[in-house]
């Protein structure tokens, strides 16, 4: 029987060339395809994705990455199209990664139904791509990263990741950027009370956010709240006083100063060798993580182990055994089986 002329044509899957040059030349569709396959959990994708970081690896590493963070209500969105809409009018190009850890309980995505910085997605020099964690820190870290690695083959020179700011993802996003920016909302004392003193501890510099209007002068009272609190606390970068300055998303004050103040902090890392020192010791921290994972999926899925946990789940919960002493046994097990 004859194809029908109008039969639509199957797609052709991109193979490794494909994927490169589509990424080096900057075609979003490619750009944006390859990010897909970044995230993807299958071990098909898995494998032929890295095969196209490990092509994409050697244009890699030139732009400078900034995480953002902030309680909620601050207006990150506001502040990150705003910033990233500056950086892009003075001819840089810039890609926002905005990690999401996905709910536990829905397994849905935080951040999946906001409309998101819409004004900077339409820059022809700004590329906007939330980031799905599939519900752990350890797909934040592995696909951000290596989106980020991704981002910066297509040419772009500043990548910001965003954290929705619950929990432990903030050390998370730490631990993959150059700089830490933290964004906070008038009335220091208060807001201190409702977050860790170890954000203030990881933060290299602080923005307080809605600076204009009525609220402008309680936003330069907490600007030097925060600073007399900052004194007191170890810089997050050695060498570095950590600082707080005052910013407005609505009227974009304060947004180049905000740009200055990157550009200060690259410039000090830089002359005194931390920022390379830093991009090593998380290139270590990526290995260890991923090492630390690869080992937890493999003793889960492990056939022995996924027989045996039920029969220990059981044993615990009638008090016939410890947790301490079960899991243990587990281990045994699996390090006889794999001998």
């Amino acid at each position: 029987m004859a194809k029908e002329k109008n039969a639509p044509r199957r797609k052709r899957q991109l193979d490794v060339e494909d994927y490169v040059k589509g990424v080096l030349e900057n075609n979003r569709a490619v750009l944006a395809q390859t990010i897909t396959l970044v995230e993807s959990n299958a071990q098909k994708h898995f494998h032929l994705a890295q095969k196209v970081i490990g092509e994409l690896l050697p244009y890699t590493g030139n732009s400078i990455r900034i995480g953002i963070t902030g309680v909620p209500g601050v207006g990150k969105s506001t502040l990150i199209e705003a910033f990233g809409t500056y950086l892009c009018e003075l001819g840089h190009k810039v890609a926002v990664l905005a990690v999401d850890p996905s709910s536990q309980i829905s397994k849905g995505s935080i951040l999946g139904d906001k409309t998101r910085m819409e004004k900077l997605g339409r820059h022809k020099n700004a590329f906007v791509r939330p980031t799905p964690a599939g519900g752990t820190l350890g797909g934040v870290a592995r696909k951000s990263r290596e989106t980020m690695l991704v981002c910066e083959a297509a040419g772009y020179d500043v990548i910001i990741v965003e954290t929705v700011g619950v929990g432990q993802s903030e050390t998370t996003v730490r631990s993959m950027v150059d700089l830490f920016l933290v964004l906070m909302l008038t009335g220091a004392g208060d807001e201190l009370q409702g977050m860790k003193k170890g954000i203030l501890e990881i933060a290299d510099v602080i923005f307080i956010n809605k600076a204009d209007g009525n609220n402008k002068l309680k936003a330069l009272a907490t600007k030097e709240e925060f600073n007399q609190i900052l004194h007191f606390l170890q810089p997050a970068t050695k060498g570095w006083q950590t600082k707080a300055y005052t910013c407005s998303a609505l009227n974009g004050e304060g947004i180049d100063e905000m740009w200055n103040v990157v550009g200060k902090y690259v410039e000090h890392t830089k002359n005194s060798n931390l920022f390379h020192e830093r991009r090593k010791e998380q290139l270590f921290l990526w290995l260890h993580d991923t090492v630390q994972s690869q080992l937890l999926t493999n003793f889960y899925e492990h056939p022995k182990i996924r027989q045996s946990l039920p029969e220990y789940k059981q044993d615990i919960e009638k008090g016939m055994i410890t947790v301490t002493i079960a899991a243990q046994k587990l281990l045994n097990e699996f390090n006889i089986s794999m001998k």
